[in-house]
């Protein structure tokens, strides 16, 4: 993209959302160099953290993911540190912290107790029963194969309007961070950068009312984007029960999405008012991010 910086290599499906509607919509609709989506940026080398305080004076990290994947981030983190005790030549990488000294973190679990409820009550009493007892016994992931097949059955696009209309509180908490200019420019990401950072990118291009086709671009980019590591991730989906298409980017979810924001609360703006965001903070977001030139 040629009105971004250079890429950061160390951080998947990493990237300028203003930047990249605004080249498909040859518009300058969203201001750039402020709002960034990616995967998990916990192994980004010394270089890509070095320029994503100094070049992209990043202030700011929105994490998204649950629990169980800052379990599973911190077991791959101890295993690679562990390998890499008997490599004389390991990367000093290795011994860095996973966050970057001078950037504000807010830790937002996006699939929170209200998400955690919905799912839950799909689930028949012998289900319900079981899962409780696997989790109070520490076996996270066999857990959420008790919640694997209600999931299946919803799919991504069922998954991101489920989202939309009981992950109120968690959109709150995201976009209070939002509302303060000083968070700014703003790093939001989850394991993948694809689902939970696409939604939460698409209600605030929706906001900007950028063209709905060039949200849909931003969105299905991170197939492509994350091609290198879609055997694992796979690998890692099918360890909790859920299917292949949980690695995929479904091509109607933003068009649903949007749909579905006006025909059930009226637009994306009566939808962040429901939440509890107010109006000025709705305000404040729009001058910060929007670009009318």
């Amino acid at each position: 993209m040629s009105n971004t910086q250079p890429p950061l290599k160390s951080i998947p499906n990493f990237r300028d959302a203003g930047a990249f509607v605004n080249e498909q919509t040859e518009q300058r609709r969203v201001k750039t160099r402020l709002l960034y989506r990616g995967a998990r940026p916990d192994d980004a080398t010394n270089e890509d953290r070095r320029r994503l305080v100094e070049e992209y004076k990043l202030k700011s990290i929105i994490d998204l993911r649950t629990k169980t994947e800052h379990i599973e981030q911190a077991q791959k983190r101890d295993a690679k540190i562990k390998a890499s005790a008997a490599v004389p030549q390991s990367n000093d990488a290795i011994a860095e912290p996973l966050k970057i000294p001078g950037v504000a973190y807010y830790e937002i679990n996006f699939n929170g107790s209200s998400f955690s409820r919905m799912l839950i009550s799909k689930l028949s009493w012998t289900e319900f029963f079981k899962l409780v007892w696997l989790m109070a016994t520490g076996y996270r992931k066999d857990a959420i194969k008790i919640l694997a097949p209600h999931m299946e059955e919803m799919g991504l696009v069922g998954l991101a309007i489920a989202s939309v209309d009981v992950c109120t509180s968690e959109v709150k908490q995201v976009f209070d961070v939002l509302a303060k200019e000083e968070n700014w420019p703003v790093l939001v990401h989850c394991t993948q950068g694809k689902d939970r950072t696409g939604l939460i990118v698409m209600l605030l291009l929706f906001l900007l009312e950028v063209d709905e086709a060039a949200i849909e671009k931003d969105y299905l980019l991170s197939g492509p984007e994350l091609e290198a590591e879609r055997a694992e991730r796979v690998k890692e989906i099918q360890s909790i029960g859920l299917s292949e298409q949980f690695a995929l980017c479904p091509p109607d979810v933003v068009s649903t999405v949007h749909a579905h924001v006006q025909e059930k609360y009226g637009g994306v703006e009566a939808y962040l008012l429901s939440t509890g965001i107010t109006t000025e903070q709705v305000a404040r977001i729009k001058r910060t991010l929007r670009s009318d030139v």
